[in-house]
């Protein structure tokens, strides 16, 4: 092994494998991919061999995080190398631009609006923040100021960059990008590398080269989700209004007739009956085309988009120009839907083109990188991460075993209910809640249950009543304040013992921490499967021709993926001691038992669930009626 610059005392010996693992590829300039459960010191174990590569061969860590704790998590780590090691270790925190922005009400703005705010802003040389930075071409004397106080702290956090430049009044991004420029570790989102312009522009401003870079991908599995969605638009007959009414404002009278009619003529695109279709690209621009010319309308939106910018932050024109020129994207690795949604005064109609193969934009980010390890705790089968990204076929992919205790923890399906569709009712919801609720008794703490949408957490909850245990509920379009708000209440409850109830997919479903003594118990209720919609089907079909394993490929594994990260929020360390619960029957079906680790040794119950888990917990549990007899 690679002399390595490991942050702590004790290396665990899963730590060691990994980091011997990524030494090898990385001395070699090539990838891996790595599946090991939550809780390892996955940050330490990769940060550590690929630094050496960064300080001795001018190479550039990229490590990517979509969660804001990781992104300190990283940072502290490399603080913790550079005490231990007393060396000089320059790293840089780096968020999306519109969370680093000091302009008032920029928050409250779509990314795609903020980004065109920020650009004509820029072009036109009316923000303040970012004229300060520099005095010609040299930078300006505040910016020096500020960058030798960030460089005395560094490596920096993204709040340590924002505060100093709050203070000197310059725009953060910038002085972020400067930092990055000397940096041997940058820590940030996927998006800086995996979104083809926002890469382009990235590596302008450092100064630095794709090649050089040694890339870290962290919670891998949500890579391929982030890439679709970041090559797909929409565009719907509500925005085109809005666009309309935007043009009335600013009197571009020619235009408002122009978007008023292509709503109409989206809205005939797909009947009153059907919920959704699939549409050619030469059909919605010959629609287009009878308005004005495709083209045309596209360089008009986009020059109008500018000038209004100049008045206000957002342009809901210049965002119908993007999408315009967006669907002449290609039909490979794509798909076309147009759908409807019922409405109560009005259906809205949205037209989509949906990326359905991640590689057509990760291949080239991994083929050009010196080396890149992707990792996470629910990276199984590594096989399907490998094929969906394009990595190439020789890259070893490991998967590590828990090294925790196995009779610290009780996996358990409940094969007694199911949330499948056709099984809906009120009595599968009162059976539910009964369960739910026997499961929270013979809790003696914290537990969260997990429901496939909020409608179902809804539906259960009202049989929920008789729950004695303090009940928190997450709600849709939590902000990240009211989220960390109520883990922090949550957690207070670890003696006495509370519930959250929580949704799949939602806030709380990962990218939280909670040890043993604040989290005893997890309930997955239900398989959440995803609709079988057009894009789904498309997905599947795509997969089908592609890896010939569409079914579990485009729609099996990615629900199995988040019922694993939902377990995970419970063991978090060799010393936590928890229950994790799965609530439905159709977990002891064969196509969907071999989702879970070998390791987990599943139990299967009927009837005998409440007293398993008070055994496993020993009666620690207070005894109470919840739901009477």
């Amino acid at each position: 092994m690679s002399r390595v610059l490991f942050p702590h005392e004790q290396m665990r010996p899963i730590q060691k494998e990994i980091i011997a693992l990524i030494s090898e590829q990385v001395d070699r300039g090539e990838d891996a991919i790595i599946h090991a459960p939550t809780g390892l010191g996955k940050t330490a174990a990769s940060i550590a061999p690929t630094l050496i590569h960064a300080l001795d061969q001018g190479k550039t860590i990229y490590f990517l995080t979509s969660k804001n704790t990781q992104h300190k998590i990283a940072i502290d780590t490399l603080k913790v190398v550079r005490d231990k090691f007393n060396i000089a270790i320059k790293g840089t925190d780096i968020v999306g631009k519109k969370w680093m922005c000091i302009q008032p009400g920029v928050s409250l703005l779509a990314n795609n609006e903020f980004n065109e705010y920020c650009r004509t802003l820029r072009e036109d040389k009316k923000c303040e923040f970012y004229e300060r930075v520099k005095e010609g071409e040299k930078l300006s004397p505040d910016t020096q100021v500020a960058l030798k106080e960030l460089d005395h702290l560094s490596p920096v956090t993204v709040e340590q960059i924002v505060s100093v430049g709050q203070e000197q009044k310059l725009c953060p991004y910038e002085l972020g990008m400067l930092l990055a420029a000397k940096s041997q570790v940058i820590v940030t989102d996927y998006y800086y590398l995996f979104h083809p312009k926002i890469r382009e522009t990235f590596f302008k401003k450092n100064g630095k080269n794709l090649s050089d870079a040694v890339i870290i991908i962290d919670e891998g599995h949500n890579l391929p989700y982030r890439i679709k969605d970041l090559a797909s638009a929409t565009l719907s007959t509500t925005f085109l209004k809005r666009a309309a009414t935007e043009a009335k404002k600013f009197e571009y009278q020619n235009m408002v007739d122009i978007f008023e009619k292509l709503a109409q003529k989206l809205e005939g695109l797909i009947s009153p009956e059907e919920e959704e279709v699939h549409i050619a690209l030469e059909k919605f621009m010959g629609q287009v085309q009878e308005i004005a010319d495709y083209q045309d309308l596209i360089q008009e939106c986009q020059r109008i988009g500018d000038l209004v910018r100049e008045e206000q932050k957002i342009s809901s024109i210049g965002i119908v120009g993007e999408f315009l020129d967006t669907w002449l994207g290609s039909d490979d690795g794509f798909t076309r839907i147009i759908s409807r949604k019922k409405g109560a005064a009005q259906d809205v109609v949205t037209i989509s083109y949906r990326c359905l193969d991640p590689s057509i934009i990760s291949k080239e980010v991994i083929d050009t990188a010196y080396a890149t390890i992707l990792m996470s705790g629910t990276l199984t089968p590594t096989k399907m991460y490998a094929a969906l990204l394009g990595f190439p076929d020789e890259t070893p992919q490991k998967e590590f075993p828990s090294p925790f205790p196995p009779e610290n923890r009780l996996n358990l399906i409940v094969a007694k209910t199911s949330t499948k569709f056709t099984a809906r009712s009120t009595t599968q919801y009162r059976d539910i809640a009964k369960i739910c609720g026997d499961i929270i008794n013979a809790t003696p703490g914290n537990s969260i249950i997990f429901f496939p949408s909020y409608k179902m957490k809804e539906d259960v909850y009202q049989y929920m009543a008789g729950i004695e245990k303090t009940v928190f509920q997450e709600s849709p379009g939590m902000s990240r304040e009211e989220k960390d708000e109520m883990i922090e209440k949550f957690k207070s409850y670890k003696n006495s013992g509370a519930t959250l109830l929580a949704v799949v997919s939602g806030s709380f479903g990962e990218g939280i921490d909670l040890p043993g003594d604040e989290l005893k118990t997890v309930v997955v209720v239900g398989l959440p499967l995803s609709r079988p919609d057009l894009e789904t089907n498309a997905l599947i079909d795509y997969y089908d021709q592609k890896f010939k394993n569409g079914w579990n490929y485009g729609y099996v594994y990615p629900a199995f993926n988040k019922v694993i990260q939902n377990a995970g929020r419970c063991i978090r360390s060799e010393t936590d001691k928890g229950v994790i619960v799965f609530l439905d029957e159709r977990y002891t079906l064969p196509r969907y038992y071999h989702c879970f680790p070998e390791s987990w040794k599943i139990k299967v119950s009927v009837n005998q669930y409440k007293e398993k888990i008070e055994r496993f917990f020993g009666g620690q549990a207070k005894q109470q009626t919840l739901f009477g007899n």
